[in-house]
C-alpha cells in the first residue's frame, strides 16, 4: 500500500526502519535551506540585515571579518543517543549541524564598524556604508602611428 507523502519523504518511514539509520538524507541537508533568512536593508546612515536563526543560542552564533566578506557562523550540536523522559528518539527533525553565509561588505570596513545583535532567534547587523568612492572609469591607452 502507497502511504502520502509529504515534502518528498513518507512519514512513515523512519518508524519502519528505525533500527538501521540513514546516511543518505541527514536532516540537516533537509532543513538547511530554512537556516538564514536575512532581509537586507539600505537606510541613509548604512545597511541592516536581519538575520532569521530560529532554535539557535547567542553563544552558538559567530561573526568574521575577513578581506571585505562578512560571514556568519551558526552551529548547532546535538547528541544522537540523547533521551529524554520518554525514551530515545526515533526521528528528530530540528536542525542539528552548522550553517554559514557570507556578504560582501568592502574591504573599508573594521570589526568597530559593525554593531551586531542577538535577540529571540534574530541576529541584527548594521553597517555603515563605505565612503562614497569614485567609480574606476575606463581609461585607454593612446596609440600612435
Amino acid at each position: 500500500m502507497l502511504m502520502p507523502s509529504i515534502f518528498g519523504e513518507s512519514l512513515f518511514d523512519d518508524l519502519m526502519d528505525f533500527s538501521f539509520p540513514r546516511t543518505s538524507r541527514p536532516a540537516h541537508r533537509e532543513n538547511a535551506q530554512n537556516v538564514m533568512r536575512t532581509d537586507v536593508r539600505e537606510t541613509d546612515e548604512g545597511y541592516e540585515l536581519d538575520i532569521e536563526l530560529p532554535g539557535f543560542k547567542k553563544e552558538d552564533v559567530k561573526a568574521q571579518l575577513k578581506d571585505g566578506y562578512l560571514t556568519i557562523l551558526a552551529t548547532k550540536n546535538a547528541n544522537e543517543d540523547q533521551k529524554d523522559d520518554n525514551g530515545k528518539y526515533i526521528r528528530r527533525e530540528r536542525f542539528t549541524g552548522s550553517v554559514s553565509r557570507s556578504f560582501y561588505v568592502g574591504k573599508k570596513l573594521t570589526e568597530e564598524d559593525i554593531h551586531a545583535k542577538f535577540e529571540d532567534g534574530m541576529l541584527k547587523l548594521s553597517l555603515p556604508k563605505e565612503d562614497n568612492c569614485k567609480v574606476e572609469q575606463e581609461k585607454y591607452i593612446k596609440i600612435e602611428g
